[in-house]
């Protein structure tokens, strides 16, 4: 209506000015003032309006101030459209937002294009994506980190501990003990001061319930003498305590550490239930017994499993494979079958370096010993590779595996310049055509090498591969230093890095996305570490 009654004005006053001159050029200036504002009226209604979309709130950097004052607690999901994590969080983050909407309007979830509102994104330092903040009470200086589950049930318990008490004061012998009998986890502080750290870590550990209480009949009770936390558990040893001395203060990152650690169980069995809680442990070693659970012989095993892993809680992180279930789709990951099992493996999940018991002795003790070896640095880390194909070196991108990569990419008379991509990788699957061209280009060179290796299925020693795909260069001669290619990815660009001896282009070139934010990376959710 404003843009119609514009220029319905407009008309009128071109009218007047040919029947009336007189009417004076400092009206019609006010006239024209008045119809600017009226403009920049709606402009700003328009802008601030807060729409909807499944029930999440879209933002964007004119009515992101009016979201935050208007819901005391507010989550925003920074995403990019053509993200993998951020598709795959989608459907959870939209059932939560339902689920909250309807039951508060205080807590709402929110979603911000980062790829559009590059101010905002700029402006909370989001880098990677999806990255999911915390705005309580309209303050926007100093929101906080999700550190929920990526599902709709652990978004909604997150938000709701946020929004209220994240311990349950105890005042009585019988409320505690139901408590206490009620779940499979509980944390209890017995207190003679309230603890503030305490009530932080509570609110931070969303799936696990907590209670507090300052009752001497209670700290009698539990045979507390001096203020402790306690974690009950309704597995493995029962209870573990965490106990300050008088002069100890609580330090938040130990006492979340404590109860990360003592809240799982000796051996975790990986499903699509503990993935989460087993990699959200931050505990970067893991020792795998790959089993069939249908063999009763190789399910006895798991007792020397537990046995063994008694004695490295908190540092390694014992964990069951069943290679029918949930955990075939991780086989791969280690270059094993099905039929291989029993096997163990060992891979610290910072570098990716796998381990391999060379025996197949599984008692408690073999098992203990193998993992002790592996932490003192005593065994060699195991580096798959496919077998070498009879006609890798018949078409112009030569094809290396990890047998033979050596000798291909060191071979001091030749510059050698290697893809190691994913075969599931969007990206490496649209770059494909151009590596081809670039094969062909420089396939009658002596001196320079086009290859590939599928990094999934073959592993390199001193080469870690953080996102696909990743483009290295070896240059010819006895010192031989690797280079990272890191420009744009077209013919023109890669011949002028290869004719200019890998020296990288200086003229501002677009550089394609950091693999390890677009959903390509090796901890996919459909890949490495989700799938360990």
């Amino acid at each position: 209506m404003g843009f119609f009654k514009s220029h319905l004005v407009l008309v009128l006053l071109l009218s007047l000015a040919w029947v009336a001159p007189s009417w004076g050029e400092d009206q019609g200036k006010e006239v024209e003032v008045q119809q600017t504002e009226e403009v920049k009226e709606e402009e700003e209604v328009i802008s601030t309006e807060l729409l909807e979309e499944d029930d999440v709130l879209v933002l964007h950097q004119h009515n992101f101030d009016r979201a935050l004052h208007e819901h005391r607690l507010l989550l925003v999901k920074f995403y990019a459209p053509w993200c993998g994590h951020c598709q795959a969080l989608a459907p959870e983050y939209t059932q939560a937002a339902g689920i909250l909407k309807n039951e508060s309007l205080d807590l709402r979830l929110a979603k911000v294009d980062a790829t559009e509102e590059t101010v905002l994104s700029a402006e909370f330092g989001v880098t990677g994506y999806p990255v999911l903040k915390l705005f309580q009470d309209g303050n926007r200086t100093h929101p906080t980190d999700y550190t929920g589950a990526r599902d709709s049930q652990g978004i909604v318990l997150w938000m709701k501990r946020k929004a209220g008490a994240s311990a349950m004061l105890l005042q009585d012998k019988d409320s505690t003990a139901e408590l206490i009998d009620s779940h499979d986890v509980v944390v209890v502080g017995f207190f003679k001061v309230g603890a503030q750290v305490f009530y932080e870590v509570a609110s931070d550990i969303v799936d696990i319930t907590f209670g507090i209480t300052e009752k001497v009949e209670l700290s009698q009770k539990y045979g507390i003498t001096q203020d402790t936390v306690c974690l009950f558990k309704k597995f493995d040893e029962k209870r573990t305590d965490f106990p300050l001395d008088s002069e100890q203060r609580l330090d938040k990152e130990e006492l979340s550490r404590f109860i990360v650690v003592h809240s799982l169980e000796l051996v975790m069995e990986f499903t699509s239930q503990t993935s989460s809680k087993i990699f959200g442990a931050k505990i970067l070693n893991h020792l795998l017994l790959f089993i069939n659970k249908t063999v009763e012989s190789q399910l006895e095993m798991v007792g020397n499993f537990r046995e063994a892993a008694a004695a490295f809680r908190g540092q390694v992180l014992f964990v069951l494979i069943d290679v029918n279930g949930y955990g075939a789709n991780v086989l791969h990951f280690f270059g094993l079958k099905s039929h291989d099992a029993p096997t163990l493996r060992f891979i610290n999940i910072e570098t990716n370096r796998k381990y391999r018991m060379a025996s197949e002795d599984f008692s408690a003790q073999a098992v203990g010993s193998f993992t002790q070896d592996v932490l003192d640095g005593k065994v060699k880390p195991h580096f798959m590779s496919e077998e070498i194909p009879e006609d890798w070196d018949k078409q112009p991108v030569k094809v290396l595996v990890g047998k033979n990569f050596e000798k291909v990419a060191f071979d001091e008379t030749k510059n050698v310049f290697v893809k190691f991509y994913a075969p599931w990788c969007a990206h490496c699957k649209a770059m494909a055509p151009v590596w081809e061209e670039l094969g062909e280009k420089y396939k009658d060179y002596e001196n320079i090498i086009i290859a590939k290796l599928d990094a999934t299925a073959n592993e390199i020693e001193n080469i870690t591969i953080h996102g696909y795909p990743t483009l290295h260069y070896f240059p010819a001669g006895p010192d031989r230093k690797m280079i990272e290619y890191k420009s744009a990815r077209d013919l023109k660009t890669f011949s002028k890095f290869l004719e200019n001896g890998g020296i990288l282009p200086t003229e501002k070139e677009v550089v394609e996305p950091p693999e390890d934010v677009n959903g390509t990376s090796p901890s996919d959710a459909t890949e490495a570490r989700d799938e360990l």
